[in-house]
């Protein structure tokens, strides 16, 4: 049976149809950003499991992959990484995105400031050519792609330098990680916002003294201090013991030597950046104790 409709009405169901099918469209295409890495885990993921300090990587495997990608991501996994340290920045329309710098310039083929710029112009953008043609159109991660995406992969340290910080806890409980995450800010009035929103999240708050740990425990609650290796003496380790707050050492040189220091040391976690190099450092000592 034929349908008589007027052409206003044909019109406006063709448009509705148009509509629906480009919403789908780009939910399809939301979930297309995501890079397909299959991740095997490497031989030397092994070193790791055994070890017993904690490894977060700086931006990802930065020396192996660009910073702040799944690409760096994945090669930080695959060597089996407890945790990856990403950067948080807030675009023009209310998108959260993984990048370090304000501007886009160093590390992308855009440019300008990433918070005066909208998700249309920042999907579109290659965050690998910089660093290699391999990793050509590897795109921005949105944080709430990427946190989807690494979740029962690796934990995240998390470096919020713009944004809404109620928005990310939110994204986080409705992940189910809050167990899997810490954060760190450049500025404290950030951290005692955490702590008034999500009072049990880890924290991180650098230090260098007992005294400061001491202070960071009191007022923001902290569930991890972070100091140079050169700065771990007994008395800090002790207060950090006292207070239930784990030590983390942050590799400044990245060196052979400088890692064999922080292996020997009585540190809970290490933040690095060369990872690859941190298990050749580890397999040589733990051969070294087998001979001895």
């Amino acid at each position: 049976m034929a349908l008589n409709l007027p052409l206003s009405n044909i019109l406006i169901i063709a448009f509705i149809v148009v509509c629906l099918s480009s919403c789908c469209n780009e939910a399809l295409l939301e979930k297309l950003s995501i890079p397909d890495y299959p991740i095997n885990r490497s031989a030397e993921a092994q070193l790791l499991a055994d070890h017993s300090i904690e490894v977060v990587v700086h931006r990802g495997a930065n020396h192996l992959a660009p910073e702040n990608t799944y690409a760096a991501a994945a090669k930080a996994i695959e060597l089996g990484v407890d945790y990856v340290e990403i950067d948080v920045h807030r675009s023009r329309n209310g998108v959260h995105y993984l990048m370090h710098d304000m501007t886009l310039g160093r590390t992308t083929d855009g440019w300008g400031f990433i918070f005066l710029r909208t998700s249309a112009y920042l999907d579109r953008l290659d965050a690998g050519s910089w660093f290699s043609e391999q990793y050509a159109r590897e795109p921005i991660p949105r944080l709430d792609e990427y946190l989807w995406w690494i979740k029962g992969k690796a934990k995240v340290y998390l470096d919020v330098k713009t944004g809404n910080l109620e928005e990310i806890v939110a994204l986080i409980l409705e992940l189910g990680m809050e167990e899997d995450v810490f954060f760190w800010f450049w500025n404290n009035r950030k951290a005692q916002q955490l702590k008034e929103l999500a009072p049990a999240m880890g924290l991180k708050i650098n230090t260098a003294t007992p005294a400061e740990v001491q202070e960071a425990k009191g007022q923001y609650q902290a569930t991890i201090i972070e100091c140079e290796v050169g700065q771990v003496t007994p008395e800090l380790r002790q207060t950090c013991r006292e207070l239930g707050i784990r030590l983390m050492v942050y590799a400044q040189h990245n060196t052979q030597k400088e890692y064999e220091a922080i292996i020997r040391s009585p540190a809970d976690l290490v933040n690095l950046d060369r990872p690859e190099l941190y298990l050749q450092v580890l397999d040589s000592l733990n051969r070294l104790k087998v001979t001895e």
